[in-house]
């Protein structure tokens, strides 16, 4: 153990939390969870500790450790997998299968709306419930609303008399049995409202009545009832504490507050910056160099100002000279921007010291020197400076870093996901070039008037003939080509 692990180990806290080990050359090698993050953590390093043959690999190649706390063991657990699948350590074998938390899922669009379990949760329009850590909660909280409010439990988009044929839940599961019209689409959807109500934490009396029946059952002696009631009240608990949908925003907006005020306070602003802009630069060997700036304004993105950018200036992989141009596009005096975005309180540049000094020579080139500018090392998450304050080291469990890195995670998710799209065009784009008679201004006449290769597939041989200028064989392979890449 060298020096370093050694006092790190002493100042371990006991509370839950996460703990990343780290080698000599700083990669994370492991990530894990603990509910007294002390105990677990010491037991590593404890003399004579009979470990398995991974762990005891593990052990001997630690060099560094840290740690973070959180409120619970249930956050730990979310934590825990958010590092893991974002960092993928090479001692974390079990947790390579990238397994999702189970959550609750109900369409509202649907004439009868149910409820189902999913560990992805989309952007589709639907209500989700969670995720969650433990799926027997999850299961637990969805045999509930089923029974309490008679909703459905049958896979069937439209319940009819055929699927009742199927079906025994009105009999053993207290169903409304809306396949049989027992209840009209109105009364069906006041039970829906209601089960919602209850997971988004709105009817504490529900429990209360739970408990009630607990303590009645006790007292008449069936401890067998008393015990799953039990059970019952502690997954619906935890379920509606704090993994539902309406007071999560809430909750991020209080943490999202305290990580303002803690950036403010390292950084030295006068107040915590309101608006928040991050940039990230994306290339794949020095092609199709992209950019994305995106913004958090009360320290949560805000999508209505994001953008993207195509390296214009710059040949090649050169991340600070295509950062500067960005500062150049965003506030020089002929940006289309300054009009359409707010100012920002902070400018964060991903990566270190030389973008960060490009990108504040952009700034003091075009005049702006009024807006606070840092850089963010992926690496050790540090905030670089290029001043006297040198590099900021928040602790890993402040809500500043968290506020910083998570839009820094956003920038780059973004950029990458343009930088894929453009890929994936050229390569589709690029089909065109193979087809004899069909040169650069065909080309680009063709994708101007269809847009793309599968607008393309779509239109009629004749309609390509006559846009491109050419004979309908030619079109016919046009047509052909496009339709096997898609697009």
């Amino acid at each position: 153990m060298n020096d370093v692990l050694r006092e790190r180990l002493k100042t371990v806290p006991n509370r839950p939390g996460c703990y990343i080990m780290r080698d000599s050359r700083g990669e994370i090698i492991y990530v894990g969870k603990a509910k007294n993050l002390r105990r677990r953590v010491l037991s590593y390093f404890r003399p004579g500790a009979n470990h398995a043959p991974k762990v005891r690999s593990m052990v001997h190649t630690v060099a560094d450790l840290e740690f973070m706390t959180v409120k619970n063991e249930a956050e730990a657990l979310l934590t825990e997998a958010s590092l893991i699948k974002r960092y993928k350590p090479h001692f974390n074998i079990l947790m390579r299968d990238d397994k999702r938390y189970l959550a609750l899922r109900a369409d509202p669009a649907q004439e009868y709306p149910m409820f189902s379990t999913c560990r992805i949760v989309r952007d589709d329009g639907a209500l989700y419930f969670g995720p969650f850590p433990s799926a027997p909660v999850v299961r637990a909280a969805k045999d509930f609303v089923e029974k309490h409010y008679g909703l459905r439990g049958c896979t069937c988009l439209a319940p009819d008399a055929e699927a009742k044929r199927h079906c025994m839940a009105d009999r053993i599961r207290f169903c409304s049995a809306p396949c049989l019209g027992r209840i009209s689409p109105e009364d069906y959807r006041a039970r829906f409202d209601e089960a919602c109500a209850f997971l988004k934490g709105d009817r504490p009396q529900v429990i209360g009545d739970l408990s009630d029946a607990m303590s009645a059952a006790a007292a008449e002696s069936d401890f067998e009832k008393a015990a799953r009631l039990r059970d019952m009240i502690a997954a619906l608990k935890e379920m509606t504490k704090r993994h539902f949908v309406r007071k999560a925003p809430e909750m991020r907006r209080e943490d999202a507050r305290q990580g303002l005020a803690e950036l403010a306070d390292a950084l030295g602003l006068a107040e915590p910056p309101r608006v928040i802009e991050c940039v990230d630069i994306s290339n794949l060997f020095g092609t199709h160099s992209v950019a994305s700036l995106v913004v958090a304004v009360d320290g949560l993105p805000d999508r209505r100002y994001y953008r993207h950018f195509r390296i214009e200036t710059v040949e090649g992989a050169d991340d600070p000279r295509s950062m500067a141009e960005i500062v150049r596009r965003r506030y020089g005096p002929d940006s289309t921007l300054t009009a359409k975005s707010p100012r920002a309180d902070l400018f964060i540049c991903d990566g270190g010291i030389t973008q960060l000094r490009t990108a504040r020579a952009a700034f003091r080139e075009i005049g702006v020197t009024d807006i606070p500018t840092v850089g963010l090392a992926e690496r050790m998450e540090i905030i670089v400076t290029d001043d006297e304050r040198g590099d900021i080291f928040l602790p890993r469990d402040s809500q500043g870093l968290f506020v910083a890195t998570r839009l820094r995670d956003e920038a780059h998710r973004f950029a990458i996901t343009y930088h894929r799209s453009l890929r994936e065009r050229t390569i589709r784009e690029s089909v065109l070039d193979e087809i004899p008679g069909i040169g650069a201004a065909k080309k680009i006449a063709l994708l101007k008037r269809f847009r793309s290769t599968r607008g393309i597939a779509k239109a009629a041989v004749d309609e390509i003939a006559a846009c491109a200028a050419v004979n309908e064989t030619i079109a016919a392979q046009v047509k052909s080509a496009c339709a096997a890449v898609g697009g």
